[in-house]
Formats: C-alpha cells, structure tokens, sequence
C-alpha cells in the first residue's frame, strides 16, 4: 500500500532550480519521527540527501548543505525539497522515506527508514 508519493521531478540545466515534493498519504495516522529524501544512481548505493525531524531539526548531505532545503507542512502531510544551483552529479531518482521510529534523524543509513516512495527522476543537463 503506497504511503508516500512523489513529485516535481523532470529534467532541467546546469545551475537551474527543482522542488520536489512528498504527499505521506498517512499523514497524521501513522508515528514519523523522521522523514527525508534520498537519491540513487544505476550501480550505485543509495545515498541520503536530506532529512527532517519530528523536532524540525534537519540534516543535509555535505554535497548538497547550502543548495538544498526541506521543508515539512506538518498540517498538509508533505515534505518539500528545493534544489538550487543543481549539477548534473545531481541527476538520480530520488526517493521520499519515512520512519517510523527514530533516536536520531539523519540520512547516514537509508535501511533504517521503512517507508518508500517510487520516486521520482531528476535529470540535470551540463
């Protein structure tokens, strides 16, 4: 049963600006103590990109820190990524994820978050 959905994906040029956003189709039904965004590229792992906590606390992939940023609507069940400043080592399909429980929040280890969206596929042109 499909618990997060993505969207705002596409194809933009170097140095162009995305927002990506996540519905949590569970909003306000299911425990979130944690929820971000990950990406990942053919033949290789899965990498976090950013994530927030239920204290609004975030965390950003060294990468990405001071070109991306999450937002959470607590009130619309969405959580948002802004991309700016994008590079094609940006390309990948990126993933919403959420968990359930959480002592920290972070990206470090995307097997601890147990809820995926399909994700949606970012295409940054040079």
């Amino acid at each position: 049963q499909e618990q997060l959905h993505e969207s705002g994906g596409g194809s933009v040029q170097s140095g162009g600006s995305l927002r990506l956003s996540c519905t949590d189709l569970e909003a306000g039904r299911r425990r979130r103590d944690c929820m971000g965004w990950f990406r990942q590229v053919p033949g290789k792992e899965r990498e976090g990109v950013a994530t927030i906590g239920a204290n609004g606390r975030s965390w950003y992939a060294v990468s990405v820190k001071e070109r991306f940023t999450i937002s959470q609507d607590n009130a619309k069940g969405t959580l948002d990524l802004l991309m700016n400043e994008l590079t094609p080592e940006d390309t990948a399909i990126y993933y919403c994820a959420a968990r359930t429980f959480a002592p920290h929040c972070d990206g470090e280890y995307w097997r601890d978050f147990n809820y995926w969206g399909q994700g949606t596929q970012v295409t940054v042109s040079s």
